[in-house]
């Protein structure tokens, strides 16, 4: 299917979810308590454009998650990706830390919440450790997943040829988990982000996530459909430039598909 084509359908898809939205909150098929139509949306955001929420204007929300965010997902990335690759290829390392990172990658990052409060505070520390952590385990499995796919008789001919571990790394290993490391990325990402809930819940005063379960507790359901919606449109934003530089970096990923 032609990306065009893909897209026309997106767009369609999305438009007639809208449209249905739309009517079902104009004609209150559903309580406008629990759906409030677009244009009530509309309506806030302009005030909270103008006026802000609670003295916080949306612009500063939109940073401040941002810049949480994109910190943490850069030292996740940064330290998680060449980690998970040499447990790939190592398997004593691995076995040394699997049973860390296995314990700690399914576990609640809510449940993280009063520790990290005890250990980094109440500031942007503890914020950050959340987002990071959710982001840096996730990193860590698929990189070294993508090192165990890779094929060893590809790493024992290197080695037959006499290149050092360095020039395999460089030169085999990592070429070929690229495509798979992007992916990771991807999904890591998306992990990482729908923490910033959690992490806004440790006495935050601006972020969207902050601003969501502050609006909630007073029944401000147009201000939370408001940030969930740009939670989301920033989150496949986020998703569409990692994308774009896979393809960019990597653009023999998946020409045998």
């Amino acid at each position: 299917m032609k990306l065009r084509t893909k897209i026309s359908i997106s767009v369609i898809s999305v438009t007639l979810f809208f449209l249905l939205w739309q009517t079902a909150a104009e004609r209150q098929w559903v309580d406008p308590l629990l759906l409030p139509s677009l244009t009530d949306i509309g309506l806030t955001a302009q005030e909270l454009v103008s006026d802000g929420y609670r003295q916080v204007p949306l612009w500063q929300n939109i940073a401040v998650s941002l810049a949480r965010s994109l910190g943490a997902f850069a030292c996740a990335i940064v330290i998680g990706v060449p980690l998970g690759l040499l447990m790939g290829m190592s398997e004593p390392l691995a076995a040394a830390l699997n049973p860390f990172v296995q314990f700690l990658r399914p576990l609640p990052k809510i449940a993280l919440i009063p520790l990290a409060v005890v250990w980094l505070g109440i500031g942007e520390a503890s914020k950050f450790f959340l987002i990071f952590i959710a982001t840096f385990l996730s990193v860590v499995v698929g990189a070294q997943a993508a090192v165990e796919r890779l094929a060893r008789a590809r790493i024992r001919v290197a080695q037959t040829l006499g290149a050092s571990p360095r020039q395999i790394f460089l030169r085999v290993v990592l070429p070929d988990t690229l495509p798979d490391l992007f992916t990771t990325v991807r999904l890591s990402v998306g992990i990482g982000w729908t923490s910033l809930i959690a992490a806004e819940m440790v006495a935050a005063n601006s972020g969207l996530g902050w601003m969501v379960m502050n609006a909630s507790a007073y029944l401000r359901t147009d201000i939370v459909m408001l940030g969930i919606l740009l939670l989301g449109g920033i989150g496949y934003l986020l998703d569409l430039i990692l994308l774009g530089l896979q393809r960019w970096l990597v653009p023999w990923a998946g020409r045998d598909a």
